[in-house]
């Protein structure tokens, strides 16, 4: 079955961010996402919802922040690199509930 992207869960997973990460390329601090967690929760929802149900979701959760962070070995080669992308936190709550769908899925 599809996933269910209930208002508590979205509202859990907001109040759960971790306000020292990074944020996306919005310029919305996790922080400020956790902080609204009651809030955000029932927008984000029918969000989540609709994006689930169209196939579509908001184009500016396809952006990324990606930046090169250091591995080992010489910091001119930029082989010794690897990038890490810092994306939109709504879309990142909506990964993770979708990534639970999919887990409990497969354990069913």
């Amino acid at each position: 079955s599809p996933p269910v992207f209930q208002e508590d869960v979205v509202s859990d997973l907001l109040s759960q961010l971790d306000p020292n990460k990074s944020m996306g390329p919005d310029g919305i601090h996790p922080r400020v996402m956790r902080e609204l967690a009651e809030e955000l929760a029932k927008p984000l929802s029918i969000i989540f919802q609709q994006s689930w149900l169209s196939g579509k979701v908001p184009d500016d959760w396809r952006l990324a922040n990606v930046t090169p962070i250091h591995k080992k070995g010489c910091k001119q080669d930029p082989g010794n690199y690897r990038p890490v992308s810092l994306t939109l936190v709504p879309g990142r709550v909506m990964e993770q509930i979708i990534l639970s769908a999919i887990t409990q899925h497969l354990q069913d």
